[in-house]
């Protein structure tokens, strides 16, 4: 199960996990969609892979298995992979 994790890795712009637009990599970093097209050119900074759309989490199963709390976010911003 994902984590949903609640914000952008580069800039901390909070991703609902009931809401598009948040991108994510195989090991569920996370990104907005204005991080994930620039200046992140749609790879991940931290391991290179390509990043999806992820998917959303409504109702009763954001409710059950609501998104995590920790914001993680990288200290200098982003730069390309």
């Amino acid at each position: 199960m994902l984590e949903m994790r609640p914000s952008c890795e580069c800039c901390d712009r909070d991703l609902p996990a009931d809401a598009a637009g948040a991108f994510v990599c195989s090991f569920e970093c996370t990104f907005c969609a204005a991080c994930a097209a620039r200046p992140l050119n749609g790879k991940c900074p931290n391991c290179g892979g390509g990043l999806l759309a992820r998917p959303l989490r409504s109702g009763a199963m954001l409710a059950k298995f609501p998104a995590i709390a920790h914001r993680t976010v990288k200290a200098a911003g982003c730069t390309p992979a």
